[in-house]
């Protein structure tokens, strides 16, 4: 790793020449009037101060003076941020979790309006979509008033776009750069443009249109193990291995347009348009050696750690998909002033399509392969002897062809009544209403054929894969073409069967349909006697849900209709207190007491009944599941160090009622649509009892403008975050478990400097381990293990509007793994590579 670390950082200073920086640095001047605030120490101070003003708890992060972030998507621009932590897909940021909670409890907004889902199995949304150069501000709020969503147990992340009024001038900012990825060689490249202007005889108008653009190219190998380790002859050992090469092409396009009318001081106006589409191509070749864990006679030669075995058997296969999903908004509404009272009125749209055009998979099988395994604490090994790499002894076994399309349709509209109270200082009463109406569906289509004709990989052999993960460890062999086993399928249809049976189960149990509507209201006051402010207030939802399945039974058809429908209505009331105590300057005091809830997802509770019968696997909808309720508490001290840091701790607890889980169970001799399988693992979305999240959260961040020149241009902050949890009442399970998604320590560091034109910052992230499936017992509980990632950015201003950058993630290469029961069960290992980018800034 520190060989691959060093070759970074050497190709990060040779492509900017780094060299070059020293004699503008001895140029510069000495003292602290040298140091101008502006880029990332603005924007850092900007975020503070949004921290101090606020009467409730939030954490922020802002573009720079550019309007520019240096992470790739949303996820990544606020990771860093105390108490949260991201999953990754691909080695990039796609959802939040914030204070252990999982990302499908956090409420994501766009300009204070809900941001549609595109994904079909979940409410969660991909921040991944939402380019980073798009972006004004994202503000997490920890702890609700009554005038957010009350859909919130994990909080509310609002990302904010930007407005020509909040640059109150003409500018144009733009940024390109190009890449390198270490994994496949790529070299990906993105443009960013912005333009916004005031206009009109008394700048009453103001216009922003922005547009980014990125293509990459990457590449991740994987290696598996098991999800079942199993004793054989004493010692216990994985039943599979297998290795995967991940070729994917990834665009991301991002379009806003921002008008504002301010006619008067009295009346702003304005209309909102947002759309990004994200699409990705990818294609897989795995290649797997199953043990013969049945019969232990064919396993020998056994220690704790290796073995030998015969009468094996191997798969390869050939995975291809494509992605297209895209997300569109569009609000209207305004702000207007009657005497010393506010109406704010809001309508929105917005739409999310998520169409895979194909996904589709071969597979190829061969008997009797024999080989070796051995194993550590970290990592396993399968050496198959030399007939699995004979693609002549790999017999066609399934094709399948798969297409979906997801929609979601969101209406909201809102208004908000503000008015002063004649209490305390700066006291104010506020109510107002708000209607969403979401209208969600999926469809899926399936066709899987099974073949036992002459067809062989030999027939469709494609290119020579090399060895998989860091270079030499693992040899894969010849890779399939999926082309040319598309063609061959086409002209061979007599030699494939199709499996009616599985292809209609496939078909029908994804498909739903759900309309959820939600009528809410509030009340709540704000007022300020001295030193303490105190926000109260209760909030009320009334939810009305209808949702259609599909029931999979032997008699079912691929036109088959929705024919299993539900309805669901409940009214909830959410009250709430924020409190804030200031005894001395820069020193504030929190607390807080609020209420949330957590509706189950679309998928969860759609009635369907999916069945895999070639990997033993059955996965079930759940309509009875209950929403969740929390009742959060919270306190913090935050100490601020003029405008230039802060000191905070923050205590946290929450009581989860009803919290849904996707447990798993082996079945023997069950029947699922129709077929009955010897044994099946068998997953589903279950309510348990309850949960308990508790954590202290610690943040540090400061200039240190107090140094000598030219030590007074470093800024440094940092976070740690301790969570414990313990959820009870889970089906089947008599123990207790720890959240899902919930990880014990978060934290993150950086070092910046910034003095003299130069802008850097070295970053560091960490999430320990954290439960991602349960099983039957605690041996059978998957994890996603420990994540650490450095990254680091460097720029130089040329001139006021010219800036050069340059900037690599991931420079430590660390992996993605998952394990099983105990940490030296591997399930799967997964790695990217580090990446790199340089590009210029400008900025008018």
């Amino acid at each position: 790793m520190a060989a691959d670390l060093g070759a970074c950082v050497k190709a990060l200073m040779l492509t900017t020449g780094l060299v070059g920086l020293a004699p503008a640095m001895a140029q510069g001047g000495g003292g602290p009037d040298d140091i101008v605030v502006t880029g990332r120490r603005a924007a850092d101070r900007a975020a503070i101060e949004e921290k101090r003003q606020s009467d409730n708890q939030v954490d922020a992060v802002r573009g720079d003076d550019v309007g520019r972030l240096p992470d790739q998507n949303v996820a990544e621009a606020v990771r860093r941020l105390p108490g949260l932590s991201v999953a990754n897909d691909q080695g990039e940021g796609r959802y939040l979790t914030v204070r252990g909670v999982g990302p499908e409890l956090l409420n994501v907004t766009l300009n204070g309006q809900s941001a549609p889902a595109p994904e079909p199995d979940g409410r969660q949304v991909k921040l991944d979509d939402i380019p980073s150069a798009l972006i004004g501000s994202v503000t997490v709020v920890k702890t609700l008033t009554p005038d957010l969503d009350a859909n919130a147990i994990a909080g509310q992340a609002n990302i904010q776009t930007l407005t020509a009024f909040d640059r109150n001038k003409t500018f144009v900012t733009g940024k390109a750069a190009v890449g390198y990825y270490q994994a496949n060689h790529k070299k990906p490249y993105e443009v960013d443009l912005t333009a916004g202007a005031l206009f009109g005889a008394n700048k009453e108008f103001g216009a922003v249109l922005s547009f980014s653009r990125s293509d990459r190219k990457l590449r991740a190998d994987n290696v598996g193990a098991s999800e079942n380790w199993v004793d054989v002859n004493g010692f216990v050992i994985p039943d599979e291995f297998s290795i995967r090469r991940y070729s994917t092409h990834r665009t991301r396009t991002g379009a806003v347009a921002n008008f504002d009318w301010r006619p008067s001081t009295d009346v702003k106006t304005f209309l909102r348009f947002t759309y990004s589409k994200y699409e990705d191509s990818e294609s897989r070749q795995h290649f797997g050696a199953q043990l013969p864990v049945d019969d232990p006679a064919e396993i020998t030669n056994q220690t704790a750690t290796s073995g030998d075995y015969a009468n094996g058997s191997a798969d390869r296969r050939v995975r291809t998909r494509q992605e297209a999903t895209s997300s569109f908004s569009a609000s209207t509404g305004g702000e207007f002033m009657l005497g010393d009272s506010q109406l704010n009125v809001e309508g929105t749209y917005s739409r999310a399509r998520k169409r895979d055009p194909h996904r589709d998979e071969w597979t190829f099988k061969a008997k009797k392969i024999g080989g070796s395994y051995e194993f550590d604490d970290y990592m396993v090994d399968v050496s198959p002897l030399a007939a699995a790499y004979d693609p002549s002894k790999f017999t066609a076994s399934k094709a399948k062809y798969e297409n979906r399309l997801a929609l979601e349709n969101l209406y909201q509209a809102r208004i908000d009544f503000r008015t002063p109270l004649e209490i305390g200082d700066s006291a104010y009463f506020k109510t107002g209403a708000k209607y969403v109406d979401r209208r969600k569906s999926n469809d899926k289509e399936n066709r899987t054929y099974g073949t036992k004709g002459p067809m062989t990989a030999a027939d469709v052999v494609g290119a020579d894969v090399g060895n998989i993960y860091k270079g030499t460890a693992y040899p894969f062999g010849s890779g399939i073409d999926a082309a040319a086993a598309d063609a061959y399928f086409a002209a061979h249809q007599g030699e494939f069967k199709i499996d009616d049976e599985g292809s209609i189960s496939d078909s029908l149990a994804g498909d739903y349909r759900i309309r959820e509507r939600v009528l809410a209201g509030y009340v709540m006051a704000s007022a300020r006697f001295g030193a303490f402010t105190i926000v109260p207030g209760v909030r009320m939802e009334r939810t009305r849900g209808h949702f259609a399945g599909k029931t999979v039974t032997d008699t079912s058809t691929y036109d088959q209709g929705f024919d299993s429908f539900g309805r669901r209505s409940y009214t909830d009331f959410f009250p709430g207190i924020n409190l804030r105590f200031d005894p001395a300057p820069g020193l504030t005091m929190r607390g807080a007491v609020t209420r949330a809830i957590g509706r189950p997802n679309y998928e969860d509770i759609a009635p369907y009944v999916l069945v895999n019968a070639g990997d033993k696997e059955v996965s079930l909808g759940n309509p009875d599941l209950n929403p969740l309720y929390a009742t959060n508490f919270d306190a913090a001290i935050e100490y601020y160090i003029g405008k230039q840091g802060i000191l905070s701790a923050a205590f946290f607890h929450k009581r989860i009622e009803n919290p849904i889980f996707l447990t798993g169970r082996t079945v023997v001799g069950g029947t699922y649509a129709g077929q009955t399988l010897p044994t099946a693992f068998v997953t589903q979305p279950q309510n348990a009892d309850e949960a308990r999240v508790t954590g202290l959260e610690l943040n540090a961040q400061m200039e240190l403008s107090f140094l000598p020149s030219p030590l007074d241009g470093f800024s440094v902050g940092a976070s740690m975050t301790f969570v414990k949890s313990r959820a009870t009442g889970i089906p089947d399970r008599a123990d207790a478990v720890r959240l899902a998604n919930q990880s014990n320590r978060v934290a993150s560091a950086q070092l910046t400097y910034e003095k003299y034109g130069i802008s850097a910052r070295v970053a560091y992230t960490y999430r320990s381990r954290y439960l991602d499936t349960v099983g039957e017992t605690r041996a059978g509980d998957q994890y996603v293990d420990n994540f650490n990632q450095f990254d680091a950015r460097i720029g130089y201003a040329v001139t006021p509007n010219f800036n050069i950058f340059v900037e690599g993630a991931n420079l430590n290469d660390e992996p993605q793994r998952r394990f099983i029961g105990i940490p030296r069960h591997m399930v799967e290992i997964e790695r990217y590579g580090w990446s790199a980018k340089t590009g210029v800034q400008l900025s008018f």
